[in-house]
């Protein structure tokens, strides 16, 4: 449970209608899997110490007393396991039986919430037998103890705050107003659903949509366990589905039609920090809520959930190509607002043949399709020099070519020559002077362009550049509007792999997939004697596959370094050492802080995803903010 992790299941028995004993020993069993996988939250579901298809056996005292002995095996089952259990079972309650959901904690009760929402509709008859709960405050004697009894019930570990566990079952998560929504929004993290839903045809898409979707809504971790094998299939038949979601997310599906456990683990730690951030989520403490305290043993959870090395990237083919559709279609819809509102004539950009710019002109590109402008209206400029290879250079001026944008070519060596001699720089000394020479110089001719043509300056840069600071202030970091500042460099290359794989055009194809394949470069440093990049930007700040992903758990998340140095090693292993992981994320932190100020003053620039740094959007910070504490904590795991 470090980090935040609570390992979570859904579980469904295999049962027999109406056996007490017999569904006894199945939930037992599975209880026992649960606590031998080290699970801490197990759900199972409605009913399902009797079965919900019991009809009017419901009425039989033998039934309801069964039901309770088994109810009382179960609880004493649970002893030592450290698992908070939700068991579905009828109570009887002052004289009427309830649809209740039992929360059991090593050998105990701690709390039995009933179902509010009693379907009587096409196959449900379920206010034949059970009564509908009234708001209040009722305690219960369960097995020797008295314990609260009713809606509004929150579970709280005194020991893991972020851990808040409360219950509904089945029909309210369908109504118009489910119990959860009130739990959440006094304080719950993790909501239970036992069900016993049937199956239709669609319905487990119907069921995923809502599991998910209340998931999302309330910023909460849902467990989600039905009745599946046993249940009576005298009219209807039940398939065991059982979902855990988190956050929108799902975690884990369980094949429908199957008994056993599906298990993930929920983060509550990160459902906290986002309902902190989201001003909308207006929760905390809250009149009515009955909160009972247990405690859990706080041990490391062994990981099982997916954890995506590229978070920006989708893995699926068809969601990617439909991200890299949209993305292109915001920027551009964007880009082309800004065009309109200036009334300029052209747009200026630098093509250097690399990804960055590569992508920047292909916005340009569908702008000017949404205004019905010729492509001549933009004015690519490549600017060689003292880097520059021919396969960029080549690439630049076929890409632009093809595009049938115009193109112009200006060799800079002399006026940055000119330049150095004017600040009486060395020209063999190739440090920053050398390199952020040749950026601004760059940038001082598209200005000028964009004056003499009535254009706007597209900046390149990327959303990685941005938080690792890889720009030159007042060079590349500046232009008027920046197309990509919401697009990370993962990201990037999927988007120009995207557009060649659509286009019918197979030359363009060809220099796209060239320009996919070239490696990341400033190429600000003279090329090799073999004419190749000499300057590869992954070697210097390290791979951007690996700073994306610092980006968006760090950044995004807000998760403590420690934690995002876990889940790197759990999602890349193999992939990269400690040592090589550990290296680039004190980069990434030591980076971010330092450079701080030069996103304090990005020009606009369109937000595309869940992570931007704008400093007028997503991301205000101090620019002299201190890394002291984030690098301390890194330091612990040397």
């Amino acid at each position: 449970m470090f980090d935040g992790f609570i390992k979570a299941a859904a579980g469904t028995p295999d049962i027999k209608t109406a056996d007490c004993e017999y569904n006894a020993e199945r939930i037992i069993e599975l209880i026992n899997e649960a606590r031998g996988q080290g699970v801490k939250l197990l759900v199972l579901p409605e009913l399902c110490v009797t079965a919900y298809t019991c009809q009017d056996l419901f009425f039989q005292p033998a039934l309801l007393d069964g039901a309770m002995n088994a109810l009382r095996r179960i609880t004493a089952a649970t002893d030592g396991a450290d698992m908070l259990t939700a068991v579905g079972c009828p109570i009887m309650f002052r004289g009427e039986l309830y649809n209740c959901g039992v929360i059991i904690k090593d050998g105990a009760v701690l709390g039995v919430v009933p179902k509010k929402f009693l379907p009587n509709y096409n196959e449900f008859y379920e206010k034949r037998h059970f009564a509908a709960p009234e708001e209040g405050d009722f305690e219960i004697d369960m097995f020797g103890r008295t314990v609260p009894f009713g809606l509004n019930i929150l579970f709280e570990c005194e020991n893991i705050p972020e851990l808040v566990f409360a219950a509904e079952i089945c029909e309210d998560l369908w109504s118009a107003e489910p119990p959860s929504t009130a739990l959440a929004l006094g304080g719950a993290t993790v909501i239970a659903n036992l069900s016993a839903s049937n199956e239709t045809i669609g319905k487990d898409d119907y069921r995923r949509a809502l599991v998910t979707g209340q998931s999302a809504r309330l910023i909460c971790g849902y467990i989600y366990a039905s009745a599946g094998e046993g249940e009576s299939t005298q009219d209807l038949v039940f398939g065991g589905h059982r979902l855990i979601a988190e956050n929108g997310t799902s975690l884990a599906e369980g094949r429908l039609y199957t008994t056993g456990l599906t298990i993930s683990e929920i983060d509550v730690a990160k459902l906290s920090a986002e309902r902190r951030r989201n001003t909308s989520f207006e929760g905390g403490l809250r009149a009515g809520m009955r909160r009972v305290r247990f405690c859990m043993n706080v041990t490391e959870t062994k990981l099982t959930r997916r954890v995506e090395t590229t978070p920006f990237v989708p893995q699926s083919g068809a969601e990617k190509d439909k991200r890299c559709e949209d993305i292109l279609a915001m920027q551009a819809h964007g880009l082309a607002k800004r065009v309109k509102h200036t009334n300029c004539r052209s747009l200026v950009i630098g093509i250097s043949g690399g990804l960055d710019s590569c992508l920047a002109l292909l916005v340009c590109v569908e702008t000017m399709k949404l205004l019905g402008r010729p492509m001549t209206d933009i004015i690519a400029v490549t600017m060689p020099c003292f880097g520059t290879t021919a396969r960029t250079k080549s690439n630049a001026e076929k890409l632009c070519g093809l595009l049938g944008t115009t193109l112009r070519v200006i060799d800079i060596k002399a006026a940055v020559e000119q330049h150095f001699r004017d600040i009486g720089h060395d020209e063999s000394v190739h440090d920053v002077v050398y390199e952020n020479g040749q950026a601004r110089e760059r940038t001082k001719i598209l200005m000028d362009i964009a004056n003499a043509e009535n254009g706007m300056v597209v900046g390149t840069g990327d959303l990685s550049e941005l938080a690792l600071g890889w720009a030159t202030y007042n060079g590349d970091h500046i232009s008027m509007y920046g197309v990509n500042a919401g697009v990370p460099k993962t990201l990037v290359r999927h988007i120009v792999r995207y557009y060649a794989e659509i286009s019918d055009d197979t030359d363009l194809r060809d220099v796209l997939i060239s320009i996919f394949d070239t490696p990341v470069s400033p190429e600000l440093l003279p090329a090799d004697d073999s004419g190749n990049i000499a300057q590869i930007t992954e070697d210097l700040v390290g791979p951007y596959e690996l700073h994306d992903f610092f980006l968006y758990n760090g950044i995004r998340w807000g998760f403590p370094p420690k934690k995002v140095f876990r889940l790197a090693m759990y999602a890349f292993d193999g992939a990269y050492s400690r040592d090589t992981v550990l290296k680039w994320l004190r980069t990434f932190y030591r980076r971010f802080f330092a450079q701080q100020f030069k996103r304090s003053c990005l020009p606009d620039g369109v937000k595309v995803g869940s992570v931007t740094l704008s400093p007028r959007g997503d991301w205000r910070m101090p620019s002299d903010a201190s890394s002291a504490l984030w690098l301390k904590e890194l330091d612990e795991l040397q």
